[in-house]
């Protein structure tokens, strides 16, 4: 890999496209310090690193927005709206058949689609940088002055507005890295963001003197990041037939290919609208505990108490398990009917050996999608309570919070292993087009 490396600098085009990621990632992290006005840091810190279950809600929207929530800056919303109305749009696609034909429609469609993400992806951001903005003021009082469209209609658009161009502005940057980059650019910015986060986190363990517990974590992560491996790369192979065809003097076709059907198709995604619903019930019960109604304020109390992320809150856990689970299904099941694989073998003469092209060729490769999900489901609802059970082993804190209990949060290390894969195939094919040997072998 070493070697590899070292090839991929000695290409002007490849060092170019490196140099030119880590540049853009620089500036994303340098803008990242712009603060939002109005906003006391100090205070802010500190209610991150207090354990309660705001904060985990706040450290959630950190993670998503690439570590600069907690700065409170003008990028504060991250790219998490594009990828909302990506989602979205990827959902309705199969609902609506005006989008479901402008998916069939190549590039010019794709492009289409695109710019309707982009559209989207202006009230959403507009939307978040508004609710990220009350959950904080509501959870820390006083961290930013007279915010309200009756108290402060000019400041509050204003930080509307700038938090939604720091958006934007993040989403440009991550296209610019798609473009003339490696990898994918969205998830650059978010791998960027968490990987800038571990280096504190292993320092502040060694200033405590933790010493056994970031061994404990350090061989756990890496246990994690070889299951996520080994279940990314895993795909059951279908084998296709392509019947002969004569045109002429000459015979086409005849072959024998596969089709690859993934683990794990739906990624991170499952985690991130199981972790997104989930915060509701904590974020809504911390806002009615101070009601001045006894009854309202002890059942607000008893839904933060179980529906936090602790360790003893194992409603929590076990809802967060179950509707990762289900939305593994619910997507996978989605954008695999959108590929039509079927009817693509059927329009190019290739057959499933024993099954007639057509209906019995999509019913059976829909089950095989549905039997290999089940395993991805598993696997990704364990890796979504790993906090949970680390929590539970002896020894170890079990007050501490979700991202507290390992060097990078389940769902972040989940991004990060998946991006950095993406990334290494990106680069192993270009050197492979120069006859290098590539990272993956």
């Amino acid at each position: 890999m070493l070697q590899a490396v070292k090839n991929a600098f000695l290409l002007p085009d490849l060092r170019r496209k490196i140099v030119f990621t880590l540049l853009i990632l620089v500036i994303y992290r340098a803008a990242s310090q712009i603060p939002v006005p109005g906003v006391d840091k100090e205070v802010l810190n500190q209610f991150l690193n207090s354990g309660s279950s705001g904060a985990d809600i706040l450290q959630f929207l950190d993670l998503l927005s690439g570590g600069v929530l907690g700065q409170f800056s003008v990028l504060a919303t991250g790219v998490y709206p594009y990828i909302t109305a990506s989602i979205i749009l990827q959902l309705l696609t199969p609902m609506i058949p005006a989008l479901e034909e402008l998916s069939k429609e190549g590039e010019q469609g794709q492009k289409k689609m695109n710019q309707y993400t982009h559209w989207l992806t202006v009230p959403l951001a507009a939307l978040q940088a508004y609710g990220q903005v009350v959950i904080i003021q509501q959870s820390i009082p006083g961290i930013i002055s007279n915010f309200g469209f009756r108290a402060n209609p000019l400041g509050t658009t204003a930080i509307i507005i700038s938090m939604t161009a720091g958006s934007l502005f993040a989403v440009w940057l991550g296209e610019l890295i798609s473009e003339q980059g490696i990898g994918n650019g969205v998830s650059i910015i978010i791998f960027g963001g968490i990987v800038a986060q571990m280096p504190g986190r292993i320092w502040q363990m060694v200033q405590l003197q933790q010493y056994l517990l970031l061994i404990v974590f350090s061989v756990i992560t890496l246990i994690t990041i070889l299951g996520i491996v080994v279940i990314s790369e895993g795909q059951r192979r279908i084998p296709v037939q392509y019947g002969k065809r004569v045109r002429g003097n000459k015979v086409y076709g005849g072959q024998s290919s596969h089709v690859p059907l993934r683990i794990n198709s739906a990624g991170v995604i499952p985690l991130i609208f199981a972790q997104s619903i989930l915060i509701f019930p904590s974020s809504i019960g911390s806002f009615l505990s101070t009601s001045s109604s006894a009854g309202l304020a002890s059942a607000a109390n008893f839904i933060v108490e179980w529906f936090s992320p602790r360790a003893g809150a194992w409603p929590y856990w076990i809802t967060y398990f179950l509707m990762v689970a289900a939305f593994t299904f619910f997507y996978t099941d989605i954008i695999f009917k959108q590929q039509h694989l079927a009817d693509s073998l059927q329009k190019q003469g290739g057959f499933v050996p024993g099954l007639r092209p057509g209906r019995a060729t999509e019913t059976y490769l829909n089950e095989v999608m549905r039997r290999i999900t089940f395993v991805g489901a598993v696997f990704l609802g364990v890796i979504a309570i790993l906090p949970w059970i680390t929590q539970l082993l002896p020894g170890l804190d079990a007050g501490a919070n979700t991202t507290g209990t390992l060097l990078i949060t389940s769902t972040g290390l989940l991004i990060v292993v998946q991006v950095a894969l993406d990334t290494m195939k990106q680069l192993e094919s270009q050197l492979l087009m120069r006859n290098y040997e590539g990272f993956i072998k």
